[in-house]
C-alpha cells in the first residue's frame, strides 16, 4: 500500500510537472507523421491480466504490415523524431497514466507482448505477481540490448531464447529483495543511465507499432 501510494504520489507530480513537455512532444509528433500521438499496445500485467499501454507513437503506423514487433537498431519504420523520443525515452513518459490507472508502477518487470509472455516457464510467471513498470533494474543492466541483438542472425529467436530469460531472471532476483527504498534507486539508477547514454544505446522493443 506504501509503495502504490508513492507510485499515484509520484505520478501525480510527474504529470503536472511534465505537462508543458508533454504537450510540445504531442505536437511535434502530430505534425510530423501521419497517424495519432499516442501508441496504445496490449501488454500482460498483473496476474496476467492484459492492459493497454501508453506511449508516444515513434513509428509509422503502417509498421506492423512492415515488419515484426521487435525493433532493433536503425529500424527505417522510426519516425525522425520518433528516434529522438526513443533515445531519451520520452516516449515513455505517458506510462505515468498507466501508472495512475493502477496498471503500472514506477518500478517493476517491464510488461511483454501477450506472445512473448506466452513463452515463460511456470517459475518466470512469478514476474506477473507483481504490477509492471516504466522502470526495472534489468533495463538497467542490458542498456546495450540493441547492439547484443543487432549482431544476431535472428534477433526475435536471440530475444527469446538468451535475453528474455536473463532478464526475468535479473528482476525475480530483484523482487527477492525488493523494498520501497531499492525501488527509489532503481528510479535514480535509470536516470543516471539516460545522462549516460550513448546514441546507439536503443535497445529492442516489442512494440513494431508504436
Amino acid at each position: 500500500m506504501v509503495r502504490r501510494a508513492f507510485d499515484t504520489l509520484a505520478a501525480g507530480i510527474g504529470l503536472v510537472v511534465l505537462s508543458p513537455l508533454l504537450l510540445a512532444v504531442a505536437v511535434a509528433v502530430a505534425s510530423t507523421s501521419r497517424g495519432p500521438v499516442f501508441f496504445r499496445q496490449e501488454r500482460v500485467g498483473l496476474g496476467g491480466r492484459t492492459f493497454r499501454i501508453h506511449k508516444f507513437r515513434t513509428m509509422r503506423v503502417d509498421a506492423e504490415r512492415m515488419g515484426g514487433q521487435l525493433t532493433v537498431g536503425a529500424d527505417p519504420r522510426v519516425t525522425g523524431v520518433g528516434r529522438m523520443l526513443r533515445a531519451t525515452k520520452i516516449d515513455e513518459l505517458p506510462q505515468l497514466i498507466d501508472v495512475l490507472k493502477g496498471d503500472m508502477a514506477l518500478v517493476g518487470p517491464r510488461p511483454e507482448v501477450p506472445r512473448f509472455v506466452a513463452h515463460y516457464t511456470a517459475a518466470q510467471r512469478r514476474v506477473l505477481e507483481v504490477r509492471p513498470g516504466i522502470t526495472d533494474p534489468a533495463s538497467i543492466a542490458y542498456r546495450d540490448e540493441g547492439d547484443v541483438l543487432a549482431r544476431a542472425v535472428d534477433p526475435e529467436h536471440a530475444y527469446l531464447d538468451e535475453v528474455m530469460p536473463h532478464k526475468l531472471a535479473i528482476n525475480l532476483a530483484y523482487l527477492e529483495r525488493r523494498t520501497l527504498a531499492s525501488d527509489i534507486g532503481v528510479i535514480f539508477a535509470t536516470l543516471a543511465r539516460l545522462v549516460r547514454r550513448r546514441p546507439h544505446d536503443e535497445g529492442p522493443r516489442a512494440d513494431g507499432a508504436d
